[in-house]
């Protein structure tokens, strides 16, 4: 017992370590909000990429960040955070009027993501989709229901339709966020469970997206 003790001590203390240096603790402050591709992160921290992949090494090393290929391009690389025994960063960020989330169709992780938001918190949200379909993809209902979710009377819409200026934007899928660029204020790299048409994949986007969601609504905070 000892030593499992002391060995996840020296594994928070190797963590500690790698965040002592500012520069990697802005990555994760940053990477905590969600999902950004190098160039991103290099531009919102203003330093050169060799130093700023010289952080990201280290922090992919210590298990902090996983790099994943975009879905999108397939060329761009995102960074996301993982989970860690430090638990997680809980900088506050200032509460918008609505959260509009956002992805290529609009037909599955984007409705799926409004119905999880409203079983977590009470902020106005909305959906939209860059290229939306005609319909909601039968197995994003169907993960919905057993997931105790209700996605009745959704449908597809495009997000010139429906957002705001005061919106705070998420894209759950790359291509909506190479597309959207600059317009979308966090992006989380969901994969397409539409794609996959499994069972698995699907349940992993609401687990995936139920995470994530957990974590940025009690940051979300009236200043």
């Amino acid at each position: 017992m000892k030593t499992e003790w002391m060995q996840a001590v020296a594994r928070r203390a190797a963590l500690h370590g790698a965040l002592s240096d500012p520069g990697r603790l802005a990555v994760v402050d940053l990477l905590s909000q969600g999902d950004a591709s190098p160039s991103e992160l290099a531009a919102a921290l203003d330093v050169p990429s060799n130093l700023l992949a010289h952080h990201v090494n280290v922090l992919v090393e210590h298990g902090l960040v996983e790099r994943t290929r975009s879905e999108g391009d397939r060329r761009r690389t995102y960074l996301r955070l993982l989970p860690s025994e430090l638990g997680p960063v809980t900088t506050a960020l200032l509460r918008p009027p609505r959260v509009l989330f956002v992805c290529t169709a609009n037909s599955a992780r984007s409705h799926l993501a409004v119905a999880v938001w409203r079983r977590t918190t009470d902020i106005p949200v909305a959906s939209g989709g860059t290229h939306p379909a005609s319909a909601v993809a039968p197995g994003a209902i169907a993960a919905a229901e057993r997931h105790g979710l209700d996605l009745r009377g959704e449908a597809p819409r495009a997000v010139e339709a429906v957002r705001r200026d005061d919106d705070l934007v998420v894209t759950v899928c790359d291509r909506a966020h190479e597309e959207l660029g600059l317009r979308a204020d966090v992006h989380w790299s969901v994969p397409d469970p539409v794609r996959a048409g499994t069972v698995d994949a699907f349940d992993s986007a609401v687990d995936e997206l139920d995470r994530r969601i957990r974590a940025l609504a009690p940051r979300l905070v009236v200043t």
